[in-house]
């Protein structure tokens, strides 16, 4: 059985739950048996959206410590619905909040964990998973050893939410878990997507993303207005939030988000391998660019070999037309 552990808040589900779900049903492939719990207040309106997902059961489990994030908190629980259903492997997201808690997760079961996952291989009959390494110039294919279960947590964007299969209506449990308040040794704080001015790009449907051929910090603005047509999150490579022409919460990239948005516009952005690794998960890519070699190209699914300057204000011109 294939255990997936889902992120809500607040009821909301992180879109990146469906895509582990997708990640789970590729490796699945209609035999083995998958379930996703959701954990903390607000995961019964969580379940009942998970529930339209093509899985054998969805699990909610629940405590008075859960009610705000804490990665001791979190360990506790998950720890406790794993010996319940005794899985084969577990699948998370690989969000800030994972990050935060599944290494103790994997240290207090003894069990191997691999991270950042953007693929589900059959290696020479056994299942590995890819992951890159050396920020994308890599990728190994990574085999668990051990005793299961196998802790698995997948690359926001290696795969997308649509892929999931629906089906007729799982159903839902509830998993009772005993949460001890004195092994909690954190005061919780705002999560990081609160922050002042801060965004969660992994959850736009539409960006428009710039790049270092926007020439100078005054020309960010007609990235901005196309942005503001599209109805789309305005971000950066890096280069532009390094100069702080944009904050680093906007850097899409290896050391900045990844994304994978419906529709991906690259705005003067050549393609550089670490930027590639953040956004190729998106559905559409568009990339305008004057450099015809440019390796952005190379992704886009739509290319305008042109100067953006002269591009984006025609776009903005046909967008408010409609």
């Amino acid at each position: 059985m294939i255990l997936v552990i889902a992120e809500q808040k607040n009821g909301a589900l992180n879109r990146a739950s469906w895509e582990v779900i997708a990640a789970a049903q590729q490796l699945a492939a209609g035999v083995t048996p998958i379930k996703v719990a959701v954990l903390g207040p607000g995961g019964a309106a969580a379940a009942a959206e998970l529930a339209a997902a093509e899985v054998a059961e969805v699990l909610t489990a629940d405590d008075v410590a859960l009610g705000v994030y804490t990665p001791d908190a979190f360990v506790q629980a998950v720890q406790q619905v794993i010996e319940a259903e005794s899985p084969a492997y577990v699948f998370l997201p690989h969000t800030y909040q994972t990050r935060d808690f599944a290494p103790a997760l994997a240290a207090r079961l003894d069990r191997a964990l691999i991270t950042d996952v953007t693929a589900v291989r059959s290696v020479n009959g056994t299942t590995a998973f890819a992951r890159p390494m050396f920020q994308g110039k890599l990728v190994a294919d990574v085999a668990p050893l051990g005793p299961a279960p196998h802790l698995v947590s997948f690359q926001i964007g290696a795969l997308r939410a649509d892929q999931a299969a629906r089906g007729a209506g799982a159903p839902v449990k509830a998993v009772p878990v005993t949460i001890d308040a004195a092994r909690i040794r954190q005061t919780a704080e705002a999560p990081f997507q609160e922050a002042k001015a801060a965004v969660d790009l992994s959850q736009a449907e539409r960006i428009v993303a710039v790049g270092r051929g926007i020439k100078s910090q005054e020309n960010v603005a007609v990235a901005e207005g196309l942005a503001k047509a599209f109805g789309a999150e305005l971000a950066a490579s890096r280069p532009i939030c390094d100069n702080g022409w944009l904050p680093m919460e906007r850097q899409i990239g290896s050391s900045g988000q990844t994304v994978a948005p419906k529709l991906y516009v690259a705005l003067g952005i050549s393609g550089a391998i670490q930027h590639l690794v953040g956004m190729k998960g998106a559905r559409t890519i568009v990339a305008i660019n004057k450099d015809a070699e440019a390796p952005i190209f190379e992704v886009a699914d739509y290319g305008i070999a042109a100067d953006l300057f002269e591009i984006a204000p025609a776009l903005v011109a046909e967008l408010e037309k409609g």
